[in-house]
């Protein structure tokens, strides 16, 4: 294979993609029903001129058949009347007129022929082009069907929803870590004083069940423990007690 015609070939093969490609179903449907309408034209004028030559040859054709028998009959008029040369010269027309009908005859039937086979075709293209028009708006249908589905996969393709997914569970694991964060402070701020004093309560009642448990098992009284050792410690620990109690005695009877 010689340079030139390779080059030749991957031009051909170039221009053959960019027009495959510059082809829009749409379009060429469009102009192929224009196309075939435009051959139903020249085909409707081609039976109308093939009808129109038969009936100029049908015209011819008897033309000549009544000529011939008009000779015919000169012809046996001027033997009856003895006149042969005349009659003779009459048949020599006659036989003129019928070459010329045979001749139209057969150029006739060739006519008719064309004409039904035109008339076929016209029929046979009418009906192409209805059910080309039906496979056009068909086909028009598939073909927006298929580009707005091409579109829509363009467009879903070029959506991010890995990203987006991955930011929701980023915010998610933060909001969780916020909560915990909150919580926690919960936990650790609401120790406030009256919690502090509801344990130390609690653990009073502890302390002195444990006493009475103790005093049980010694063989001796809760009270009798708690005695102190020395009388008179203990009168010093009870007067200053009173004088406590008279004093918050005073202070409600105050308010």
């Amino acid at each position: 294979m010689g340079l030139f015609d390779r080059i030749s070939r991957v031009v051909k093969a170039n221009l053959n993609d960019m027009v495959s490609k510059a082809e829009d179903p749409e379009k060429v449907l469009e102009q192929s029903i224009i196309d075939m309408q435009e051959d139903l034209v020249q085909l409707r004028q081609a039976v109308a001129s093939a009808i129109a030559n038969q009936k100029r040859t049908q015209k011819q054709y008897e033309q000549a058949n009544n000529e011939a028998n008009t000779w015919q009959q000169r012809a046996q008029l001027a033997l009856q009347k003895g006149d042969e040369n005349l009659a003779r010269e009459a048949l020599v027309r006659k036989k003129s007129h019928s070459d010329t009908a045979a001749t139209l005859k057969e150029q006739l039937d060739g006519q008719i022929n064309q004409v039904e086979n035109l008339k076929r075709n016209l029929i046979g293209l009418e009906s192409k082009i209805s059910e080309a028009k039906t496979k056009k708006n068909m086909l028009k249908a598939r073909a927006q069907a298929a580009k707005a589905n091409e579109q829509l996969q363009s467009t879903l393709g070029s959506i991010n929803t890995g990203g987006s997914m991955a930011a929701f569970e980023r915010m998610e694991e933060k909001v969780l870590q916020m909560e915990a964060r909150s919580q926690a402070a919960a936990e650790i701020g609401g120790s406030s004083l009256d919690d502090q004093f509801a344990q130390l309560e609690a653990g009073s009642d502890v302390d002195d069940e444990l006493s009475a448990m103790k005093a049980q098992l010694s063989g001796a009284s809760p009270s009798q423990q708690a005695l102190p050792a020395s009388e008179e410690g203990g009168g010093a620990q009870k007067s200053e007690v009173d004088d406590e109690l008279d004093r918050l005695r005073n202070e409600l009877n105050n308010m």
